[in-house]
């Protein structure tokens, strides 16, 4: 049917050139901002040498990072819808400065508060989730590979700054290491802000979301049970995808492996999740964020497996890239797949929720791994808890991606949304 076919495209798009300025921002300034949550995972075995602490202690700061940018990002995408995004991201820049800064002190409480509260709460939690919320404001048609591009921020930093710290660690020790980034984040990021234009109001099509009718059910279930499944399915997947984010430097050191070829292991997962991620947005604006969903964790699941069973070099190496090729759309997933289900206008605090939940998995999931080898001296034990989590997740998701299935699919359930 012609007419049909022609109705499924949005009356007036609101993607332009200032779209994807406003993206290739949002990735330069992500760009940086993830090197300070890369710091404690380099610098893990030398810290706990150093401070005379044990793994779990420093995993735990690292949990709290995580977790403060779950919460402070409900926080502030709250506040960035009122007082606007360039003001949140200054803001967050210099307490992530202020965080480092505070951390090289050495004390304990001092690395807990500066992790949790400066580099987490009001740190990242000003800048990431309010971000892409902001970018995702300013696409309707290629959304998916819109968030998937700015979400690349964290594997970009994932490259750059593994080997760059390793060697300063090694050179001048982790507190330099640590005032020196804190100064980058700072000159970095509150310049590039200034160029964080309002978004677009959007317009009336199938990918804005504003068809959508506040309260009316979601794949045939009340709204609010669809984002707490949705936030539990990001809890249970975000803490085996933590484990090898977390702990890959220091399990390759249990090894025997040294902690620079750890670091290079460590950038090769993340170059590879960067490398995907263009992949998982094309997949989501063809497919969905639900289906992406149930893919990337798959992958996820078995890459997991693998990490339970090598030991080697070249078999980490290998692992490593396998699991950066799979789990790198996941998040961005999420993300697609709460703007596919909801109105645009309740964007501000249901997509902070997802990434709230999603990133305490990925807290829960780091200091899990660290009590666990505390607990038993290997990373068997995390890995095979991570698989469990992986599999309730599979479960979860795979509930919703059948009733989007009965009800026609995602492409019928986007033509019913404008259609009537």
């Amino acid at each position: 049917m012609p007419g049909h076919g022609d109705a499924t495209l949005p009356v007036q798009s609101i993607e332009s050139r200032a779209s994807w300025i406003a993206a290739g921002v949002t990735l330069a300034i992500l760009s940086v901002a993830y090197g300070s949550t890369l710091l404690v995972v380099v610098g893990l075995r030398i810290m706990e040498r150093d401070l005379g602490l044990d793994r779990s202690a420093l995993a735990l700061a690292g949990a709290l990072t995580w977790l403060g940018t779950g919460l402070g990002g409900v926080l502030m995408g709250w506040i960035a819808d009122r007082i606007g995004v360039r003001a949140t991201v200054s803001f967050g820049a210099a307490m992530i400065s202020c965080g480092l800064a505070l951390s090289a002190t050495g004390h304990l409480w001092a690395i807990y508060l500066g992790h949790g509260v400066l580099i987490g709460l009001l740190g990242m939690g000003a800048i990431y989730p309010p971000l892409v919320t902001y970018v995702s404001r300013w696409f309707d048609r290629r959304r998916g590979t819109a968030i998937a591009f700015i979400a690349s921020g964290q594997y970009v930093a994932g490259v750059a700054w593994p080997a760059a710290f390793a060697s300063i660690l090694a050179g001048h020790g982790w507190r330099a290491a640590y005032v020196g980034f804190a100064c980058v984040v700072l000159v970095w990021t509150i310049p590039l802000a200034l160029f964080l234009r309002p978004p677009p109001v959007p317009p009336v099509g199938p990918h804005s979301g504003a068809r959508r009718i506040r309260g009316n059910p979601v794949l045939g279930l009340p709204p609010n049970l669809v984002q707490v499944i949705l936030c539990v399915a990001g809890f249970c997947c975000c803490i085996p995808m933590s484990i090898p984010q977390g702990h890959l430097v220091a399990f390759c050191g249990d090894l025997g492996i040294t902690a620079s070829t750890g670091a290079i292991m460590l950038s090769v997962l993340l170059g590879c999740a960067l490398l995907s991620r263009q992949f998982w947005g094309l997949f989501a604006d063809r497919h969905g964020g639900l289906l992406t969903l149930l893919a990337g964790n798959a992958c996820q699941a078995l890459a997991i497996v693998a990490f339970m069973l090598t030991q080697s070099e070249a078999g980490l190496f290998a692992v490593s890239a396998a699991f950066g090729l799979g789990f790198s759309g996941i998040i961005p997933a999420y993300i697609v797949a709460v703007r596919d289900l909801f109105p645009s206008s309740e964007a501000s605090w249901r997509v902070p929720l997802v990434l709230f939940t999603s990133l305490s998995g990925m807290a829960a999931g780091s200091w899990l791994a660290g009590t666990l080898y505390d607990r038993f001296g290997y990373y068997a034990p995390a890995f095979g808890v991570g698989v469990l989590f992986d599999l309730a997740n599979l479960a979860l998701i795979g509930i919703l991606v059948i009733r989007q299935h009965l009800r026609g699919g995602y492409h019928t359930l986007r033509e019913a949304m404008v259609l009537g």
